[in-house]
């Protein structure tokens, strides 16, 4: 299973269903770390610090800075975006399923989009 932080902004009813689907899942949330309100490329720093896979809607300027990490040749252990305008029920399972069926570096260097 994926260790995951969410960015601030993340939808916090996606997250509480996604702890219930899978209890033991390692989700932390940026405030939980104190990173509430850290830039994007430092939040991203972060992530690859703790190999963590950073879940987002940010479909702006998260996944700008995750393509200038990745083409810099920047570590980066992955980062799923979830569009805010995907229902709240799809946007649950494909998140269920990304990180309950990922293994730990399968995603290490890319930028997706969820549902794949």
């Amino acid at each position: 299973m994926l260790r995951v932080v969410t960015d601030n902004d993340f939808d916090e009813r996606i997250i509480a269903a996604l702890r219930e689907r899978l209890p033991g899942v390692d989700l932390v949330r940026a405030r939980d770390v104190g990173l509430d309100r850290t830039p994007d490329p430092e939040l991203l720093e972060w992530a690859a610090l703790q190999g963590r896979v950073l879940v987002t809607h940010d479909v702006n300027t998260m996944t700008r800075y995750a393509n200038e990490r990745i083409r810099a040749g920047l570590p980066i252990p992955g980062v799923a975006v979830i569009p805010q305008s995907l229902a709240l029920g799809i946007a649950i399972v494909a998140l269920q399923v990304f990180v309950g069926g990922s293994f730990d570096d399968e995603w290490a260097g890319q930028l997706i989009f969820l549902p794949l």
